[in-house]
């Protein structure tokens, strides 16, 4: 191929031009992290400020009725996990002589390679939490665990800020496309509609299927006597935002917290074969049902933009990393060059 041939300069600037594009996307990760959170949802919202624009409905009394909805899902979110709060506090005096019993098994038989001194007559939990290679993991986390609450609130308000400028229309979707993706002003409105319809049903389906899978957890926790049905139903609800990695973490939690909790090997293999089972039936059949073949991702991309996304914005690149990939996967099949990279990607 020759070098000056076009196809190949262009493919040379193109490596040139995306390691600078993946850095600047990590530096900028402040404002793009909240910016993509802010298209997601306004995108999951779109059918609906249309719907009453049609109807008449000024566009400030669209606005508050969906910043309203917003407000109410994350005051209703706060309270649960208040809640959730309220719940492990009250239990939390019974469950420290089961945790403490089982910690015993644990660590007695580790202590010296842990680094943990023995007093005699003091519980193997007192003793974990007075070694001082715990200390310094707790103390050094405390930093870490304020940095993420601050980055959290901050990311939120952005988020919100962002949001009112694209449903109040300051910021065009349609006529961003039109200027970076695509030339025709059909083929942008075409595809800003195609875009919106599919992460609008993506989004649909991710949410109704972490509820199901919410409110299942709670639902075994309880029927099992697991302290904390609350609790472990939503975590599962939101980790489970994170695809394949969240059902992962959340089914493990949950076995290691029954493990301390009960005592029958019967009922803790119970609770194995129901929490793994709610998230197979939920997310590895029912999921891929509702989301239909448009949607199917192969496996090995969804590892790799799990990690390339992760590495970049954190657990924020977690949660965003396969709507991203449906996204790209939509752009890229709107082009005849790049449609068959689409194909790849399923």
């Amino acid at each position: 191929m020759a070098f000056n041939d076009r196809s190949t300069t262009n493919k040379l600037l193109l490596i040139l031009v995306l390691p600078i594009l993946f850095y600047s996307l990590q530096i900028l990760s402040f404002i793009f992290i909240p910016l993509m959170f802010a298209v997601f949802i306004a995108l999951l919202f779109t059918p609906m400020m249309r719907w009453m624009q049609k109807r008449r409905f000024p566009k400030i009394v669209a606005l508050s009725v969906v910043i309203s909805i917003l407000i109410l899902v994350l005051f209703s979110s706060f309270k649960l996990i208040q809640l959730s709060s309220l719940e492990i506090n009250a239990g939390k005096e019974a469950l420290s002589i089961k945790f403490d019993s089982k910690m015993e098994k644990v660590i007695a038989p580790f202590s010296d390679i842990l680094g943990i001194e023995r007093s005699e007559g003091q519980s193997a939990v007192k003793d974990l939490l007075n070694s001082s290679k715990v200390g310094d993991l707790i103390f050094d986390n405390v930093t870490i665990t304020f940095s993420f609450i601050r980055l959290t609130i901050v990311n939120t308000l952005m988020t919100l800020f962002f949001l009112v400028l694209f449903l109040s229309g300051s910021i065009n979707v349609k006529n961003l496309l039109q200027t970076t993706f695509f030339k025709g002003k059909t083929q942008t409105v075409k595809t800003f509609m195609k875009v919106e319809k599919s992460i609008s049903q993506f989004l649909k389906v991710k949410i109704f299927v972490s509820l199901l899978t919410g409110i299942a957890f709670g639902i075994i926790a309880w029927s099992l006597g697991i302290s904390f049905p609350l609790f472990w139903g939503l975590l599962a609800f939101i980790i489970n935002f994170v695809q394949m990695v969240g059902s992962v973490i959340s089914t493990v939690l949950v076995m290691v917290f029954a493990y301390v909790e009960l005592e029958s090997p019967g009922t803790l293999l119970l609770a194995g074969i129901l929490f793994t089972g709610a998230q197979v039936l939920f997310g590895a059949v029912l999921e891929p049902i509702f989301m239909g073949k448009s949607f199917s991702i192969n496996i090995i991309v969804v590892l790799v933009m799990l990690m390339f996304w992760g590495f970049l914005w954190g657990i924020a690149g977690l949660v965003l990393a396969i709507p991203l990939t449906v996204l790209l996967k939509i752009i890229l099949s709107e082009y005849p060059g790049t449609a068959k990279y689409a194909d790849l990607m399923s």
